[in-house]
């Protein structure tokens, strides 16, 4: 089987080839990708190369395939795993496997480590260790879009079941955010925050009494409050405020008097910015979690905290990377219900459009780029289309579907 994929050989070398494929072994499945979701992860691997802690040493002789956000069907299944899979099979794949024989040890994932294995491919070969670890998922619902966001959904859902906060008298951790409590999502309107809203929005097992979500630019803010209303909030017994901090004239003061002065009990840090951190700070409550979500290209990235709150008040730090294979399972299982992550996409694009999309990812604004694999497009962005469809049918046509389905509204993104 011959696939053609984006290759990566060292820093911010990807090349896109067309190559061969090793026939299957019977514990090893081949499979179609249909769609990619470009992560932030991807611009830092690609332009740390080896020096990337999930990248193999010798990408320079074999190359690895990028992308870990797919979803797609099964080809052909090994017969090892004939009895649990089928071919037609849609799955999406946990890509943090924890798998200690892997080609850079405990920290090797598809996407990353493996020459065989990454979204951004038309055809891949799924290794023994996926299965064996329970990492391929399956997928019911429809279409394949939901699937390839349920890796960035899944990290928020652990994030919100990594938090934790203390039992008086005792040493005992309760994970999980306050039921009924107060909380803040910072910087929260790019693609991760939206996907952290839509899932407060649709737990059922607990909610906040307030979210407030803040930013500093008002047409995204704008955007985040069209997909996700503070009516549709209200009618689930949210509070949901979106905030733009850039003309407070201090921010943690006000954003504190959002709750009568008690503060916030779970806030979440949505990017790498010392000020953003130290407001987060300034703003938890007695036992309140900091979850520092945004992952900083910088190792010596620090910002400075409130150790008298921390003894006193006992507020604590949490950071978490990704989430883990039941929370990719609860996020499939969302989607299937029926939450639609359609709202995180503003671009799409095909395979020769992931490159360019890849290096230059912080400069292009919006929220998540989807790549289709299997077509020639280069990266688009949804709220264009209607223009594009003047001229071109495609265009015409995608801008009608989205428009029935209400995927794009008003909202353009501020080019930079």
């Amino acid at each position: 089987m011959k696939t053609k994929a984006i290759r990566l050989y060292g820093k911010k070398d990807l090349r896109m080839e067309e190559f061969e494929l090793p026939e299957i072994k019977d514990d090893e499945i081949l499979a179609k990708v249909v769609c990619d979701s470009i992560c932030m992860s991807s611009y830092k691997a690609a332009s740390q190369g080896t020096d990337h802690k999930r990248i193999p040493d010798d990408v320079a002789e074999n190359p690895i395939m990028i992308g870990h956000e797919f979803a797609g069907e099964l080809v052909q299944v090994g017969s090892k795993w004939s009895s649990q899979f089928k071919v037609g099979d849609k799955f999406s794949i946990q890509p943090a496997l924890n798998y200690e024989n892997g080609p850079v040890g405990i920290l090797s994932a598809p996407g990353y480590s493996y020459q065989h294995i990454g979204g951004d491919a038309t055809y891949v070969i799924v290794p023994n260790e996926v299965m064996e670890l329970g990492c391929l998922l399956p997928y019911k619902g429809q279409g394949y879009y939901p699937a390839s966001l349920s890796e960035p959904l899944s990290c928020v859902i652990g994030a919100m079941h990594a938090n934790y906060h203390t039992t008086p008298g005792s040493y005992v951790h309760k994970m999980e955010i306050v039921d009924g409590g107060k909380m803040a999502i910072l910087a929260g309107v790019g693609p991760m925050g939206l996907a952290a809203i839509n899932y407060v929005l649709q737990r059922e097992d607990r909610k906040p009494s307030l979210m407030v979500v803040t930013d500093i630019d008002q047409a995204r803010l704008d955007r985040a409050e069209s997909l996700y209303s503070v009516e549709s909030a209200r009618a689930k017994g949210i509070d949901l405020r979106y905030v733009n901090t850039k003309e407070m004239a201090s921010p943690a003061e006000e954003l504190k008097d959002l709750t009568g002065g008690y503060g916030y009990d779970d806030v979440f840090v949505f990017a790498p910015v010392v000020p953003i951190i130290e407001q987060a700070d300034a703003i938890l409550a007695f036992d309140g979690c900091l979850n520092f979500f945004a992952g900083p290209s910088n190792p010596d990235f620090t910002a400075p905290l409130n150790f008298y709150k921390i003894h006193y008040e006992f507020t604590h730090i949490v950071g978490t990377s990704g989430g883990n294979t039941d929370d990719m399972k609860e996020a499939l299982q969302l989607m299937g219900k029926g939450l639609d992550p359609a709202g995180l996409v503003t671009h799409i694009g095909g395979l020769d459009a992931v490159i360019d999309t890849t290096l230059r990812l912080p400069e292009i604004p919006g929220g998540k780029k989807l790549i289709y694999t299997h077509v020639e497009l280069p990266l688009t962005a949804i709220s264009d289309f209607e223009e594009k469809g003047k001229t071109n049918t495609v265009f015409a046509e995608l801008h009608a579907s989205c428009q029935k389905h209400k995927v794009c509204g008003t909202w353009k993104p501020k080019r930079l």
